[in-house]
């Protein structure tokens, strides 16, 4: 089946540029996703890591 899969995307023209835009795509979203970690507000952060303990919206039984 991969031998199949290889042979069709052989002769696709240009295809070669595929697997180098997915890479900087994800390369990319780490680096903005690490450079908001980093430069992140410690009160947003503590907000909202507390947010799935906050009892205040729900009722007991």
């Amino acid at each position: 089946m991969l031998k199949f899969v290889k042979n069709h995307m052989e002769s696709i023209t240009g295809i070669e540029i595929y697997p180098l835009i997915s890479l900087l795509i994800f390369f990319s979203f780490f680096v903005i996703l690490f450079w908001w970690v980093i430069t992140a507000k410690k009160d947003y952060i503590n907000k909202v890591s507390s947010l799935p303990l906050d009892n205040q919206n729900t009722t007991e039984l």
